[in-house]
């Protein structure tokens, strides 16, 4: 508990900097710092293959010289769009020509558009975009807690590395196994995801590895641990839940796709467990609290999760 306790619970979220002018390079980073933003750079002729890959982003920052305007829908803006619709694209228009309007259709491909000496114009945009809902700290800790804590005592002799959390708006599937568990309570509503490949679950748990239906069990039962924790902590069973209509979730197999219905950023913290003897295995987890959202009602229970567990009324099976 102690590593979690020191968690930095300040969230990040990762940006594709698409841009070939290295001028402007230290003036983006700084921004990106400044705004809790983790900057990712790809090469033009990378660009798609970063895309169609598990890599989490939220949101790209592109340069008007690499965009591709007025190429008769074939430039880089519009593939982009195409292929990850949910990312907001922020376009740093050229120096040359200030005042310059968009084509027409161009300028609903970006979220917004900036020029690099006028940079700290896009944080109202962020904001909307990137980090509309806000996380209480109190939550984010005891999440990291909880996690760690069941993974140690679910997988003996493993180091849990915990990164960083971050926020994510695309919605792209990690792994080939995955979790869902609706989260119901008087201040949220949405679902906890666990995400893992196949192959280093098998390599954590070689007694499940005969049969995928044992590894599939076995994620079930992290979930549901860490559930279980989580609502002792943070849902108090005494409050009213206010129910309203549900949102379907689209699972896209093929472009290995999930969407909830909301366009909201989605909470996700990423675990690293590691044996000497084996493979290290990635778990990610995501809070999407797509039904309802009230951080202002937040609070944690008066008994908190150490304590019960020292105490003996909780315990792990």
């Amino acid at each position: 508990m102690e590593a979690a306790a020191h968690l930095d619970t300040a969230i990040t979220s990762k940006v594709l900097v698409l841009d070939k002018d290295a001028d402007c390079y230290d003036t983006i980073k700084s921004f990106c710092e400044r705004h809790n933003l983790v900057g990712l750079k790809a090469h033009e002729e990378h660009v798609m293959a970063v895309l169609r890959s598990n890599v989490d982003l939220g949101g790209i920052m592109l340069s008007e010289s690499l965009a591709g305007l007025g190429e008769g829908g074939r430039g880089l803006a519009r593939r982009i769009r195409e292929i990850r619709p949910e990312l907001p694209i922020f376009l740093r228009r050229r120096r040359e020509a200030p005042d310059a309007p968009l084509g027409v259709g161009e300028s609903e491909l970006f979220c917004a558009v900036y020029r690099i000496e006028e940079i700290d114009a896009l944080a109202p945009a962020l904001e909307a975009s990137i980090f509309s809902l806000r996380y209480p700290n109190a939550l984010v800790r005891g999440i990291a807690e909880i996690s760690r804590m069941v993974l140690e005592n679910q997988f003996p002799g493993a180091r849990v590395e915990i990164e960083q959390p971050y926020l994510v708006r695309d919605r792209i599937i990690f792994g080939e196994v995955f979790t869902l568990i609706p989260l119901e309570s008087s201040w949220c509503r949405g679902y906890m995801m666990l995400q893992a490949e196949q192959k280093s679950l098998q390599a954590l748990a070689p007694s499940e590895a005969g049969d995928f239906r044992e590894l599939n069990n076995a994620l079930g039962e992290l979930t549901n641990l860490i559930w279980g924790w989580f609502k002792n902590r943070f849902i108090n069973q005494s409050q009213p839940i206010q129910q309203s209509s549900q949102v379907p979730i689209i699972i896209n197999h093929q472009h290995r796709y999930i969407s909830f219905g909301s366009d909201d950023a989605q909470l996700c913290f990423k675990y690293v467990l590691r044996r000497d003897d084996g493979l290290p295995m990635v778990l990610l987890q995501r809070f999407i609290f797509n039904l309802s959202w009230s951080p202002e009602d937040f609070s944690e229970n008066q008994a908190s999760v150490e304590d019960l567990f020292e105490s003996g009324e909780l315990e792990l099976f």
